[in-house]
Parts: C-alpha cells; sequence; structure tokens
C-alpha cells in the first residue's frame, strides 16, 4: 500500500472537527447491511482492515479516523479492490459515533477496536485521547450484548487510562485482570508488530459488553 504522507498528530478539540459526520445510505456502502458491524476506531491507513475484511466475509468494517488523507486513500483502494464489506469514514469519533451507530440495523456492532490511539502524553492534553467517559457510554447504548471491545497500546499509561474508563462502566467487564500475553484476533496492526519486533511490551485487554439487550434506533 502506498504511504500517505500526513501530519502525525491531529487536535481533535479543533472546530473543524467538532460537526458531526453525516451517516452515508449504508444500503449503497455494503452489500449486506445486516452482517455483523466490527468498528476500529482510530484506523490509520486501514492495513489491519483490509486483512480483516478479506479474512471474514461475513462481517462488515467500519474505520474512522480524523486525518482525511489517509481516509481518502483507503477508500480509493476499497474501490480498486471490489470490497463491499468494508468502509473508511473521516470524522472525530467524539463528535460522530452516535448519529453513525444510530444509522446503522440495530444490534449489528458486534466488535470494537481501539489500537494505538495517539498518546498526546502532556497532561493538560488529557481531553484529546479518543476514550473518554462520553464514548465508553455510547459504545454501551449501541454494542450488542456479548459484544467485544478490544483495546491495545504501547503506552502502559494509555492502556490503563483505557481500562479504567471502561471498567468504570457498569455494562462493560474485562476478560481476566492481568495484560493480554497474545492478541485474540487474527490480524495484528502493523504497530503492534513493530513494536513487538523491538522486543518492547504491548498493552492488550478485552471488554465484553453485559445484559440481554443492546440500544441503538
Amino acid at each position: 500500500m502506498t504511504k500517505v504522507r500526513v501530519r502525525q498528530h491531529v487536535n481533535p478539540l479543533s472546530q473543524k472537527y467538532q460537526i458531526p459526520v453525516s451517516p452515508p445510505d449504508w444500503t449503497k456502502v455494503y452489500a449486506q447491511t445486516t452482517q455483523p458491524l466490527h468498528l476500529d476506531i482510530g484506523c490509520a491507513r486501514g492495513e489491519f482492515l483490509f486483512e480483516m475484511a478479506r479474512l471474514q466475509p461475513d462481517w462488515n468494517f467500519l474505520g474512522l479516523e480524523i486525518r482525511e488523507p489517509l481516509v481518502d486513500k483507503a477508500k480509493t483502494l476499497v474501490a480498486e479492490l471490489g470490497l463491499s464489506n468494508l468502509h473508511f469514514l473521516f470524522c472525530n469519533v467524539n463528535s460522530s459515533l452516535t448519529p453513525l451507530l444510530n444509522s446503522f440495523p440495530t444490534q449489528t456492532l458486534q466488535r470494537v477496536t481501539i489500537q494505538f490511539p495517539d498518546p498526546w502524553f502532556k497532561k493538560r492534553h488529557g481531553k484529546r485521547r479518543v476514550v473518554q467517559p462520553e464514548l465508553v457510554a455510547t459504545l454501551a447504548t449501541y454494542l450488542r450484548a456479548g459484544g467485544e471491545v478490544f483495546l491495545q497500546s504501547d503506552v502502559k499509561i494509555v492502556a490503563q487510562e483505557m481500562c479504567d474508563r471502561f471498567d468504570e462502566h457498569p455494562a462493560f467487564h474485562r476478560q481476566g485482570e492481568d495484560w493480554l500475553a497474545t492478541n485474540p484476533l487474527p490480524v495484528s496492526t502493523e504497530r503492534e508488530m513493530s513494536t513487538l519486533s523491538q522486543g518492547e511490551p504491548v498493552y492488550r485487554a478485552l471488554f465484553l459488553k453485559s445484559g440481554s439487550e443492546a440500544g441503538g434506533n
């Protein structure tokens, strides 16, 4: 996949990223709109989703990314490959997640991944991190019962904060008390492989949505 030069950091609190995205007509995006949906938040160039979409044609995949050039390139490649179960959207997830998920058929969201999000190390930039309480609450509303949220980061304090946010919501229950030794998904991200190849740790956790029903439209 051809690399696209983009800014490494985009401030999600900037005014230009506060307008919610208008959801597309999903019947024109996916061949089967009622298939289980896997949402990847902060998908970057989308290599992970391209592999997942090939491996699991009976799932739909949606990647959300705040850096528009990456989304434009990924969407072009989706069209070239003719993948009818994969789509990418340019948006700020913290301003667009609710209208997006509300536009899908009820009970379709079954898996969410948030992998190696921007750590925003400075304390005053903490509100720029993607996993905020509001995002967790929205996922609790739309993720179907038994659905998964998979988190990973190579920055321990970021991974721990993400876990704390999900731990604080009664709808989510962490699987195990320690960091996962291996990735439960069949595809690793480029960042994950690079981190492990350098002998550095990756901090992973899996949460399940409890309850007998999921919310939605």
